[in-house]
């Protein structure tokens, strides 16, 4: 395999955001050495930015990709079809909460009751938290790891 050229000016290249789109461990692997990829996650209800993981100079291939931890403000929560709390490991629904949370769909309150609920992990007054439709888990480390959707939605160039 050929070593990947990068036109002049792009060698200087330090830091890789990745967010609107799953990041593929192609990407990772091909961008990552000798600079650092932020794999960001987060939908359009949560102001975008709900997690982040980074790579950086990896030396060997990676065979998955992770969203990372909830970033500063933000909390995420994989639930199962009651609510509850999934263990390590097991599929749930990603649900996120925090700063930034829309109030909602204009001119859609079905919607908005449908995947804007209170949060029943805090206690403060009108807290409510997103589901997002979006499948994860949790890994042994403490990452999440993003899976697909719930339900048969397709997003292309991010719509």
């Amino acid at each position: 395999m050929m070593p990947m050229m990068l036109p002049e000016g792009l060698q200087r290249i330090e830091v890789v955001l990745s967010a609107g789109e799953a990041c593929t461990t192609d990407i990772i692997n091909k961008w990552s050495k000798g600079r650092r990829v932020v794999n960001g996650y987060g939908p359009t209800e949560i102001t975008i930015g709900a997690s982040w993981s980074v790579f950086e100079n990896l030396s060997e291939k990676i065979d998955h990709v992770h969203i990372g931890r909830p970033i500063l403000n933000k909390q995420i929560y994989i639930l199962d079809q009651y609510l509850r709390p999934v263990p390590v490991g097991v599929p749930g629904e990603l649900c996120v909460s925090g700063i930034g949370l829309a109030r909602g769909y204009l001119n859609r309150p079905d919607l908005t009751a449908e995947k804007f609920i209170p949060n029943p992990f805090n206690g403060a007054e009108g807290e409510r938290m997103y589901k997002t439709g979006d499948l994860a888990c949790y890994l042994p480390d403490g990452n999440i790891e993003f899976l697909g959707r719930i339900d048969h939605q397709v997003k292309i160039r991010g719509f």
